[in-house]
C-alpha cells in the first residue's frame, strides 16, 4: 500500500516479461490442446492428467498444484460451477458448458488463463449458455483493451462491465456480474495483489505502468451472481443453479503496447481490430 493509499504494480523489466511469457504461451498451448480434447466421454480427470504430462514434459510446473490444499492441474467447471471444480471421475456429455481454468510456472515465473467451451461444440450447446460465453469471453477483451500506461484498473472493470450490460440489454438478460471472484496481480507467483475487479469500484485503485502484468478474469452468470462453495471446500457454484461461464487471460503492458502472454497470438486478432497496439515478447 502507498503512502497515499494507492496499491502498487511492480513494473517488470523487458526480459523478466519475455520470462512471463514463456510460462504464457505454455498455458495458452495446453488450453488450446484441452480444446480438442474435451470431447464427449472424456472425464474431467482424464483432462487433469493431459494438461499435467503437457506442461511437465514442455519444462513447466503446474502452479494450481502449488496452491495449499489443491493438488490437480486444472479447475475444471460445468453448468452451474461457477469457478474452482475439482477434476475426477465425471464424464463430459454433448452440450455441457465445461470452463477450464490453467496455470503454470517455468523457471519461476507463472501464467494463468481459462476458457469456456461446449462440449460438442456450440452446436450441441442451449443457445442461451452458448452466448453467455461469448458474452463473458467479449467482456474480458474489453477489459484487455482498456489496459493502457498510466491508467488504473477501474479502467479495466469498467470496460467489462459495460461490456457485459452492454450485451445484456442486447439480449433482454441481466447478466450476473461476479463479485466475490476477480482477477489480480501474477508474475513470481500465480496470485499476487493487487484484486482486479470486473466492475467499476469506488475509492482509489492501482495505477498501471508499463511492465505491469495482470490476470484478467471476468465470471459472468446467466441469473444472479450470488454463490456459494460446495461442501468439497473449493467448488463454488451459482445459488439460483443457472449458468456460468469463465474466461481468462494473463496480458502485460510493454514500451509498444499490450501482450496478452497466454494467447497463441499475444493478443493480435482480437486487439488490432479495436485499434490496441499490440507488443511482442516473442
Amino acid at each position: 500500500m502507498s503512502l497515499f493509499g494507492r496499491e502498487r504494480l511492480p513494473s517488470r523489466t523487458p526480459d523478466e516479461l519475455r520470462a512471463m511469457r514463456v510460462a504464457g504461451l505454455l498455458v495458452g498451448r495446453t488450453l488450446a490442446m484441452l480444446r480438442e480434447e474435451a470431447r464427449e466421454g472424456v472425464s474431467t480427470g482424464r483432462l487433469d492428467e493431459l494438461a499435467e504430462t503437457f506442461i511437465r514434459d514442455h519444462g513447466g510446473i503446474p502452479n494450481f498444484q502449488l496452491v495449499p490444499g489443491y493438488s490437480h492441474t486444472l479447475c475444471t467447471s460445468i453448468g452451474s460451477q461457477i469457478v474452482h471444480g475439482i477434476p475426477g471421475e465425471r464424464v463430459l456429455a454433448p452440450g455441457d458448458l465445461l470452463s477450464i481454468d490453467c496455470g503454470a510456472e517455468v523457471q519461476g515465473w507463472n501464467g494463468d488463463a481459462a476458457m469456456t467451451v461446449v462440449v460438442g461444440g456450440d452446436d450441441a450447446g442451449d443457445p442461451a449458455q452458448v452466448r453467455l460465453s461469448e458474452v463473458t469471453r467479449r467482456s474480458l477483451w474489453a477489459g484487455i483493451a482498456a489496459l493502457r500506461p498510466g491508467g488504473d484498473l477501474n479502467d479495466v472493470g469498467g470496460a467489462v462491465e459495460d461490456s457485459i450490460v452492454a450485451d445484456g440489454r442486447d439480449d433482454g438478460i441481466d447478466y450476473g456480474i461476479v463479485e466475490d471472484y476477480t482477477g489480480h496481480g501474477i508474475g513470481e507467483s500465480m496470485h499476487l495483489p493487487p484484486s482486479v475487479c470486473n466492475y467499476r469500484v469506488r475509492g482509489r485503485v492501482a495505477r498501471t505502468p508499463v511492465g505491469a502484468t495482470l490476470a484478467i478474469e471476468p465470471m459472468v452468470t446467466l441469473g444472479d451472481q450470488a454463490n456459494h462453495v460446495l461442501p468439497d471446500d473449493w467448488t463454488v457454484v451459482t445459488s439460483d443453479g443457472l449458468a456460468a461461464a469463465h474466461w481468462e487471460h494473463s496480458v502485460a503492458l510493454t514500451e509498444d503496447g499490450v501482450v496478452v502472454l497466454t494467447a497463441l497470438d499475444q493478443g493480435h486478432s482480437e486487439l488490432v481490430p479495436r485499434g490496441v497496439a499490440v507488443g511482442s515478447l516473442d
